[in-house]
């Protein structure tokens, strides 16, 4: 018999003074996606998201705390991956690093398109929490 698990990703609400920084992919599916990426063997969540924004912005960015964790097996095409996004602060403007094309701002009425994998859930369940106090996240599936 064969097993098959999930990989662990991470992904990173980054907010600067001027709004949320979201990266241009380079690799498909391309598109505008929240800075992010996979958790390697050893790492904790915390330092995958740190590295994985400096890596995709070039920021240091100070981790506010967990938002959620996303694990609907469509998210990605590519495979069954499972995202705890964190959200984070940084100062400074972003340069694209990695897999990234571009980095840049974007305040959330003017939120590039297409956005890729859930990300557009994930920023309208954040946008949500900021308005609300809560996510919209209570749509589980069984």
């Amino acid at each position: 018999m064969s097993f098959k698990n999930p990989f662990p990703t991470v992904d990173i609400i980054i907010e600067n003074e001027e709004g949320i920084i979201l990266i241009e992919r380079v690799n498909p599916p391309c598109g505008w996606a929240i800075p992010g990426g996979f958790v390697d063997y050893g790492e904790f969540l915390e330092d995958a998201a740190c590295r994985e924004a400096f890596e995709e912005t070039g920021l240091k960015v100070e981790l506010l705390g967990q938002f959620y964790t996303y694990s609907d097996p469509a998210r990605d095409e590519r495979q069954h991956n499972i995202s705890t996004v964190f959200i984070a602060k940084a100062e400074g403007a972003p340069k694209a690093g990695s897999d990234a094309k571009s980095a840049q701002v974007f305040d959330r009425g003017t939120l590039p398109q297409p956005l890729v994998f859930d990300h557009a859930k994930i920023l309208e369940d954040y946008f949500l929490w900021l308005d609300h106090g809560r996510s919209g996240m209570g749509q589980f599936k069984s």
